[in-house]
């Protein structure tokens, strides 16, 4: 008898314990017993079933009459009482194919038991929580909130006539839609008051009297999804539902999740308004995830611009790995580990940006920067925050494919298997890249990257933080947090991406993209990436620009930015469905430009962050950190470089080169 107990509805709430959301095609909010008004006892009973606290779940003397009516119809009718419609609130349905004298003979068999395990009271109750009261409103007590914004207590004798009347036929009584329908039904049930002794005559006369609109309020649109969360909320649902292993939708929960409202507010603004950034077009897309480093709760997500009005859980791009993250994978994928596998243990070591330069286990593809350049040895530092793809591949070599994979997948990015390529790319044919299980997101680069912030412990990401159970049971579903790295990897990494937004020492590196992420006074890191054409795209996108002098590394099919501060790291994306409409011109700062927006957002009074702190067993010398305790051996990777099959090592280190294919920054 289980399902004789209605749920409320799931309610979702903010880190704050704001109420952001009520799940459900069900609104409905459950009343007590000592919540129930006499007046609404007498109404419900006069018009369904008068003799209802004088039998055990059957009427005799109704089942005689609706048998002479059985004989002479084609159709079922009539008998039920009050305990029999509960029963078939909960174990049947409407329909013509439950209107069968089979159905009313189990109905009727199972009210007789209902009544033996329940008091009358806890049936009615039971009755007035689970009716159908339009609108998407289940429960007497939800519509009346709904409906006259009061409780039971508060409304007139015409008002409890109404909701009384209307789970005969919900829709067809909606006093909203069809409101003399509603009144027509509703003064049934008050001359039933009457007939039976319930209210007096002047008491029937003044309700007979009364508008049917009388105190009727503004419907408010039940699916309480806000456009702002769509995408969050989609994630919630989906979360939940793995960790509890049901449809969260009606299970009358309380989700609480590591949401900051106003955040959510802002990234949603900042995404699908002008009032931050020139946009281009309506077309173009960006989604972005903020996660808290501290803890891995997701704070924010918006998963793409300008989605369909009216449509709930939308497509969320945030969170497939679809597109490519291109060079924002370096600091994941090469560097990471090589200060953790003792290929470097400075900032200050050197590796070569030398060539031509071919993949280790491919000396027919040959790679080059996106200037078609080489720039010689150069500090890690440099290689870094320049982003040459030469030096990272190399790298990449010197760490070996499995000590980078362990690395990679600590953070919670997957690749079957890591290749070459994922040294500047994080998508490559053959690997599964669009599925979640392999490749990278939004949300999985702003925690991988939260892990270089929160020196080295990385926290899976997520949106649940508990779920309350309808009997009062609390699970806590926050994940453990681990430590992947050294904290000296984790500060290596930071010090050098630091480089990336605020240019360092270098002109050449004040040049770059991330300078768009800059936020005055704010301690902050990140790395910029951009995807590549193949040849035969690249025509093709050359055309979709309309832009025929467009050359070299000018235009790309997806724009990105990873980065962080001490407390959030934020991932964004940026590109067009169809990727090859590419990105262009100042279109391409677009990511770094949205980590600004929401920092400045996010801190009010940024000359107040406390900055990173170098671990002990670190030093710094000039613009150059190093680590001094043994625990990282320097392997000097600029010799792992695979020459050319042909005499051109003799070539300039600021010659061009022709590229072979579209090069990663």
């Amino acid at each position: 008898m289980a399902k004789i107990q209605s749920q409320p509805s799931t309610v979702i709430y903010d880190k704050d314990n704001n109420v952001i959301a009520q799940l459900g095609t069900e609104q409905r909010e459950l009343v007590q017993p000592n919540a129930i008004p006499s007046k609404l006892v007498d109404a419900v009973t006069s018009i369904e079933d008068h003799r209802f606290f004088n039998t055990r779940g059957v009427d005799p003397i109704r089942i005689g009459g609706s048998l002479i009516h059985n004989i002479q119809s084609t159709s079922v009718n009539g008998g039920s009482t009050l305990d029999m419609q509960l029963i078939k609130l909960s174990f049947f349905s409407t329909d013509k194919s439950d209107q069968t004298l089979r159905v009313k003979v189990q109905e009727a068999w199972m009210a007789v038991e209902l009544n033996q395990k329940y008091s009358k009271e806890e049936i009615f109750t039971a009755y007035v929580n689970k009716v159908n009261m339009a609108n998407g409103y289940y429960g007497m007590g939800t519509a009346s909130k709904a409906y006259y914004g009061k409780s039971l207590n508060d409304l007139s004798t015409a008002q409890i006539a109404l909701l009384a009347g209307m789970p005969q036929a919900p829709t067809t009584y909606n006093p909203y839609v069809n409101p003399d329908a509603a009144k027509y039904r509703r003064d049934l049930v008050i001359n039933a008051m009457y007939k039976y002794g319930k209210i007096s005559e002047s008491d029937k006369d003044r309700a007979l009297a009364t508008p049917i609109t009388d105190g009727l309020i503004p419907l408010k649109q039940s699916a309480n999804i806000p456009a702002y969360a769509d995408n969050y909320l989609k994630q919630v649902v989906d979360e939940a539902n793995q960790e509890t292993g049901e449809d969260v939708t009606n299970a009358g929960l309380k989700i609480y999740t590591g949401m900051d409202s106003t955040a959510q507010q802002n990234l949603y603004n900042i995404i699908n308004t002008s009032d931050y950034i020139p946009f281009p077009n309506q077309d173009l897309q960006v989604a972005s995830t903020v996660v808290n480093t501290q803890t891995g709760a997701v704070v924010a997500q918006v998963g793409g611009r300008n989605q369909p009005a009216g449509v709930t859980f939308g497509f969320n791009q945030a969170v497939q790995t679809d597109r490519d993250w291109g060079s924002s994978m370096k600091p994941i994928v090469d560097y990471g580990p090589a200060f953790e596998n003792g290929v470097y243990n400075s900032t200050g070591n050197y590796v070569s940006d030398t060539g031509p330069y071919y993949y280790p286990n491919d000396p027919s593809t040959q790679l080059n920067d996106w200037d078609n350049l080489y720039m010689g040895n150069l500090t890690v530092r440099q290689a870094l925050a320049l982003s040459r793809n030469i030096p990272a591949v190399k790298t990449l070599n010197a760490v070996g494919l499995d000590n980078s994979s362990k690395f990679v997948s600590s953070l919670g990015i997957n690749f079957d298997p890591l290749v070459y390529s994922n040294a500047i790319s994080s998508n490559t044919p053959g690997q599964g890249g669009g599925s979640d299980q392999y490749g990278a997101s939004s949300l999985k680069m702003a925690a991988a990257y939260g892990a270089f912030s929160n020196n080295g412990v990385y926290t899976k990401p997520y949106y649940v933080t508990k779920i309350v159970y309808p009997n009062g049971k609390e699970v806590d579903y926050k994940p453990q947090s681990t430590q992947v790295m050294k904290p000296s990897t984790a500060y290596a990494i930071t010090n050098i991406l630091k480089d990336v937004i605020s240019g360092g020492d270098n002109p050449n590196i004040a040049l770059s993209t991330g300078r768009y992420a800059q936020v005055p006074g704010l301690p902050s890191a990140g790395k910029t990436g951009t995807s590549n054409y193949t040849d035969d795209e690249y025509k093709q996108a050359l055309a979709n620009a309309g832009y025929p002098n467009l050359m070299g590394g000018s235009m790309s099919p997806d724009e990105l930015f990873a980065g962080y501060t001490p407390q959030y790291a934020m991932a964004t994306w940026e590109g067009y469905k169809n990727r090859l409409q590419p990105i262009y011109g100042d279109t391409m700062y677009i990511p770094a430009r949205v980590f600004k927006a929401m920092m400045t957002t996010l801190y009010p009074n940024p000359y107040s962050v406390q900055d990173w702190t170098m671990p002990s067993n670190m030093v710094q010398n000039g613009n150059q950190v190093s680590i001094t305790d043994g625990s990282n051996s320097y392997k000097d990777p600029a010799r792992t470089y695979t020459p050319a099959p042909s005499p051109s090592s003799s070539v300039p280190s600021t010659a061009p080169v022709a590229p072979s294919t579209k090069p990663s920054r």
